[in-house]
């Protein structure tokens, strides 16, 4: 008895450490151009069937908690276990068949998780034949942040790490452009996002540097990811980026798409242009992370087609 409470002080004192470190963590360079992964995914014969349909694109986002499901720190888990997590949100995308999917707090190769590439873990059992990742903190054994796995092709990605200074947990974005099947005159920004957790003043000033780079983007934009807000927050971030940028949400008073069950809040959105639509969307993924995943079908408005 007395040594698991000696472990359990010295794990806990290790995360406390961790949590102070974190800040000199943030990669130093911020603005990056990552690469665009190609991967070979599931063996035709081991993928769901899936009806072409060039009407929508069909998207998804979830904050995978660095593969450790809904267990209290990845860091407490043996890699066998994240590997079983990260398996069973596989099964989730080869069934729900996103055509696009963002990924927040996915790892690159770190101790706290395996020492494993969980893109590439995914990719490699999934339809995905695209991948482009940014590592927005990449120090200390460790190497995490945004990623956008895709069935279409990707083009023109930017990694962005957020002024480290702002917060103590670095935080950013990855974004990629997409064409439109069977439309390649209309070019969608895709992107996947991470915002602070503890402070909407924090949020909105990285959402200032969010805008700031896809305003001159200049596309139709789909943006998901977790925000840390909800739409009613007073002085709500989701709210802002939605006006700077002239997107829309889906049903964003509706209180019941809860996506972080320990709060009962909705913290992770789907954005989309004005001249995009919201044919479907529904919150799935129970007990694969702490948040739940956002699924959206979005077809182009009537004046796109």
């Amino acid at each position: 008895m007395a040594s698991t409470v000696a472990k359990n002080l010295q794990l806990t004192g290790l995360l406390v450490l961790l949590i102070l470190l974190l800040p000199s963590c943030a990669t130093t360079n911020l603005h990056s151009t990552p690469a665009i992964r190609s991967h070979q995914g599931l063996p035709t014969h081991e993928q769901v069937p899936v009806v072409p349909d060039q009407s929508g694109l069909r998207v998804m986002t979830l904050n995978i908690a660095h593969g450790r499901g809904t267990g209290f720190h990845q860091m407490l888990q043996h890699s066998d276990k994240t590997r079983n997590n990260l398996d069973n949100l596989a099964t989730l995308l080869n069934h729900t068949s996103p055509d696009i999917v963002a990924l927040q707090e996915v790892d690159a190769p770190s101790f706290w998780s395996g020492n494993f590439n969980h893109v590439e873990y995914l990719a490699s059992r999934t339809v995905f034949t695209h991948s482009v990742q940014a590592s927005h903190v990449d120090a200390m054994g460790l190497s995490y942040g945004t990623a956008l796995m895709s069935r279409l092709h990707l083009y023109n990605p930017q990694a962005i790490t957020f002024d480290p200074s702002l917060s103590p947990v670095p935080k950013g974005f990855v974004v990629s452009t997409v064409n439109w099947p069977g439309k390649a005159n209309v070019s969608i920004d895709v992107i996947s996002v991470h915002l602070d957790f503890m402070s909407e003043v924090i949020r909105k000033q990285q959402a200032d540097e969010l805008i700031s780079v896809l305003r001159n983007r200049n596309n139709h934009m789909i943006l998901m990811g977790d925000l840390n807000t909800e739409w009613h927050h007073y002085g709500s971030t989701a709210q802002y980026l939605a006006a700077e940028l002239g997107l829309r949400a889906f049903q964003p008073d509706n209180r019941e798409l809860i996506t972080f069950p320990k709060s009962e809040e909705r913290i992770d959105w789907i954005l989309i242009s004005s001249s995009l639509e919201f044919h479907s969307h529904e919150v799935v993924g129970s007990g694969l992370s702490d948040h739940h995943g956002v699924i959206a079908r979005i077809t182009l408005s009537d004046g796109q087609h």
